[in-house]
This record gives C-alpha cells, structure tokens and sequence, in this order.
C-alpha cells in the first residue's frame, strides 16, 4: 500500500499509534476506536465522491483508497480543498491483493466497498475478462473485511443490473429477492449486469462464511445535473439492453447525491437492523420525451429509441407500466427517520 503525499492537515500514517490531527473544523487527538474510522474504495469515482462528502458531513474519520497514484487528482477535483482536507487519508490500494485491502481496512470500523475499479473506456472497456475481475475483488474485499476491520461491516455497492436481468420478459414486479440470470446475462453479452450479479453474490457467500455484516446497495442508472462528460461515458454500459429495459418498466435512474445518502442512511440502519439488498432509484422512464431527454443528457441520440422512431403526441402516448419497487428502501428510510427499530 502506497500513501499519496496530500496537503496537510490530511493524515497520512496509517498505523494502530494514536495520531493527532489539526484542521479548519476541528482539532483532535483520536485513534480508530475513539471515531469511526470508515474506509471507502475508489474514492475517485463519482459515487464514491458523494459517499466520502456524505460521510464527512455525518461526522465520521473517512480514509479513501485509490488504485494509482494518479487518481489522487481526481479525488482532489471531485472532493474539492475542504473536505479532502478532512481525510483521514489517501491510500493506493492493490484491489486484487489480499494483503494491501488489509493494510487500508485495518482500524475501520466499515467499509464502503463502491468499485472494483473505474472504466473509463464504457462499454467497450467492460469485458467479459472484467466480469472475472469484479468477481475476485468482491471476494478479496470481504476477506479482507473479515480479517482486518475493526467492525466486520461492509456497505457494497452493486447495481440494479443485478436484478432485472431475468429474461427477456419480466413477469411480475422486480424487488430485492430477483436476481438476474447469469446465463441470460453472458448469452446477450450483458457484461456489466452479469459481473455485478456474480460479484454481489460472491460477497454474499463470503460474508456468510466470514461472518461479515453486509448489506448491498443496487443504484439505478446515475445521473446528476452536472454530471462531468468523462463520467457520462461510465453510464453506457449499464444501457447496453436499455431498449428492453424501457420497454419492460424498469429502466430506472438515480441521482448521485441521493444514492449516496442512501448508502450511509443504510449503513447507519444496520443499528436498527437493516440487512440484505436495497434496490435505489429515484424515478423510472416512462414516457417516450423521457427517454429522449436522457439520450440527450448522455449524448446518445437513439440508444434507447432507435434512429427512427416514430414522435408521438403527449396524448397519444400511453406510460409505460412500472415493472420495478424499492419500497424495502423506501421503509428503512422512514424508519430510520423515526429512529424506530425495524426489520427489513
């Protein structure tokens, strides 16, 4: 594990040694057992970014790992002076190594596992041989959760990719208890949906093994106002088989922010006894302008109604029926709210 030299007053040293820590918010002596330490994978990407403000905001102590050198630019662009001036750290992490996932757990009390790594290339970089990766990183992930972590809690981000996919029509309503099908997924070459399922329920298998506290989080397609265009091209391969999904009532989207919030509301729900999966989004497309206006968003004019398609009328068009719920989500959020013990 290497450490990225950051502007102070970011802790760099990552030992069991108390450390002391001076910043613009606060000044403080702590070690990891005196503020919860949470570690976040891939803090460069763009959900991960809203997850370490989100958490920041919430008060905990956030180490962030990265997998190049490099990438500590883009958590600098992404998090802005502020708050990364509040990190913890900024480790570079080895993802498929056992041994440098343990040196970044080490001390925390969770982990915010949000990417296996980051696809800059879309659709065309996610590749079969990503589906292998992904898989064998959750599966490094949670063993290194077990023998790491301070607390054996891990917040996996996975995607709603891992439950739509069943065939090529949906009967009855998707919830968290659907699972995609991994030989439908590799037969229409849905790469990104088969490595989130097979991923997910790797870490599902281990952290049973393992005894890990796990709860997984699967986001619709994400979107943001101002979404930065290199990140756009992250969202095309979520939409390879979009046409079906809008036709089938589960295409859904999700804003970043809210995601984010989601994550940490959730993890903060395990003390009230959330556990599973929780299915995330914020709306599902529709209507036919709908589906227009997010091929402009994302640059993508006809990927979701062909180049020829035919513009209907607002009222000649008839909704498309929803065929997707996050009510699970939905309940624990409420619940929460209340500050009231649930079971999920």
């Amino acid at each position: 594990m290497e450490e990225i030299e950051v502007p102070k007053p970011i802790l760099m040293p990552i030992s069991g040694k108390e450390q002391k820590c001076v910043g613009n918010i606060f000044s403080c002596s702590f070690n990891a057992r005196e503020k919860k330490l949470i570690c976040v994978t891939s803090g460069n990407s763009y959900l991960g970014s809203f997850i370490v403000k989100e958490l920041l905001a919430h008060g905990y102590l956030v180490r962030v790992t990265i997998q190049h050198p490099a990438e500590f630019e883009d958590v600098k662009d992404l998090l802005g002076v502020e708050d990364l001036n509040l990190l913890e750290s900024v480790v570079v992490t080895k993802m498929e190594k056992l041994q440098s996932l343990c040196d970044a757990f080490r001390g925390c009390h969770a982990v915010f596992h949000t990417s296996s790594f980051i696809d800059p290339h879309g659709i065309s970089g996610y590749s079969e041989q990503k589906v292998f990766l992904e898989t064998e990183v959750a599966r490094t992930v949670m063993e290194a959760c077990a023998k790491a972590a301070y607390i054996k809690r891990c917040v996996f981000t996975t995607s709603l990719l891992a439950s739509i996919w069943r065939n090529e029509n949906i009967d009855g309503i998707i919830d968290d208890s659907c699972w995609s099908s991994e030989e439908f997924c590799r037969e229409k070459k849905l790469w990104l949906a088969l490595g989130k399922t097979k991923a997910e329920k790797v870490a599902w298998m281990k952290a049973k093994e393992l005894k890990v506290n796990l709860v997984t989080v699967c986001p619709g397609l994400l979107m943001a106002p101002t979404f930065p265009n290199p990140h756009i091209q992250t969202s095309i391969p979520y939409l390879k088989g979009g046409q079906m999904m809008l036709q089938q009532g589960c295409l859904a989207i999700a804003e970043v922010e809210k995601v984010a919030k989601a994550h940490v509301s959730v993890y903060e729900g395990m003390n009230y006894g959330a556990s599973g999966r929780y299915l995330c989004f914020d709306g599902v497309v529709r209507r036919q302008q709908e589906a227009i206006e997010l091929e402009k968003g994302l640059k993508m004019t006809g990927f979701l109604l062909g180049e020829r398609h035919v513009v209907l009328s607002e009222e000649d068009e008839e909704e498309i029926p929803i065929k997707i719920r996050n009510s699970k989500l939905a309940a624990l959020l409420n619940k929460i709210n209340q500050r009231l013990p649930c079971k999920t």
